[in-house]
C-alpha cells in the first residue's frame, strides 16, 4: 500500500511540474510592439480632415491624478483632442495606446471608467459604423452626470482583432498568446455633449467616417483593425 501511494505521489508530482513547465514555455514573450513598432498617435490622427479641424479654443480637461496614475500604468501613450465642424458642433476624441495587453494591463473600457468618475450608464449597446471598405463594430453608450449628457461611441483593437467585449478582449489576447506574442493594444472613445443620444451617436458616426476616409492603410489598420474578434 506505501509502495503505491509513494507511486501515485510521484506520478502526481511528474504532472504538477511538468504542466508549470509548459505553462512557461506556452507564456508569451515577444512584443508585437517591438515587432512592428509603436505607432505615434499624434502623427497617425489628422489634426484636420474633411469638415473637422481641431478646435484650439476648447481647453483639454485633464483627468484626475489617481486616473492619470492609472493611465501611465497601462497605456504607453494617450492622447486627447476636441473636433469642430463648420455647423460649431463638437467632437471629443480620447485615444489610449498599449504595447502589452496581458493580464492587468489590458484596456480599460468607459462602462467602468465612466461611473468611477460619477456618471450613470443608461444604454450600452453594440452598433455598427460603416467604413469605406467594411463595417467597424462598436459600442454605444450613454452617460449622464447631473445635467450632462454625453453620447460614448468607442472599440477596442488588440493586435489586429477589432472587439467590443470582454470575453472577445481576453480571447485575441490568447490567440496571439500561443503564437508566443503579446499583443499591443489601442481604445478609441469619441463623445459629444447632447440629451439627444441618436443624434449624438450619428454624428459620431459621421465623424468616424469622415477619419477613416481621409487616414493613411497602414494607419487605419492600427486604428480600425485588420481583423475581428
Amino acid at each position: 500500500m506505501n509502495t503505491s501511494l509513494k507511486r501515485r505521489g510521484f506520478v502526481a508530482a511528474a504532472m504538477m511540474f511538468g504542466g508549470a513547465g509548459l505553462a512557461v514555455a506556452m507564456r508569451p514573450t515577444r512584443h508585437m510592439a517591438d515587432e512592428i513598432g509603436m505607432p505615434d498617435l499624434e502623427q497617425i490622427f489628422p489634426k484636420q480632415f474633411g469638415d473637422w479641424q481641431v478646435d484650439t479654443n476648447t481647453p483639454i480637461i485633464l483627468p484626475s491624478p489617481d486616473v492619470q496614475a492609472l493611465l501611465d500604468k497601462i497605456y504607453n501613450q494617450v492622447l486627447a483632442r476636441t473636433y469642430v465642424n463648420r455647423q460649431g458642433q463638437r467632437i471629443m476624441l480620447s485615444v489610449a495606446y498599449g504595447g502589452d495587453q496581458s493580464d492587468g494591463t489590458s484596456a480599460h473600457r468607459p462602462e467602468v471608467c465612466y461611473p468611477a468618475q460619477g456618471f450613470v450608464i443608461t444604454t450600452n449597446r453594440l452598433a455598427t459604423v460603416p467604413l469605406p471598405q467594411k463595417g467597424l463594430p462598436v459600442r454605444q453608450l450613454m452617460s449622464k452626470l447631473g445635467q450632462r449628457s454625453e453620447p460614448i461611441t468607442y472599440w477596442v483593437v488588440v493586435g489586429g482583432d477589432v472587439v467590443t467585449t470582454g470575453i472577445g478582449q481576453k480571447l485575441a489576447q490568447m490567440r496571439y498568446g500561443v503564437r508566443g506574442v503579446i499583443a499591443d493594444g489601442m481604445l478609441v472613445r469619441v463623445s459629444s455633449i447632447d440629451p439627444d443620444m441618436a443624434k449624438g451617436h450619428a454624428l459620431q458616426a459621421r465623424f468616424v467616417l469622415d477619419l477613416a476616409s481621409q487616414m493613411a492603410p497602414a494607419a487605419a489598420e492600427r486604428v480600425f483593425g485588420s481583423s475581428r474578434a
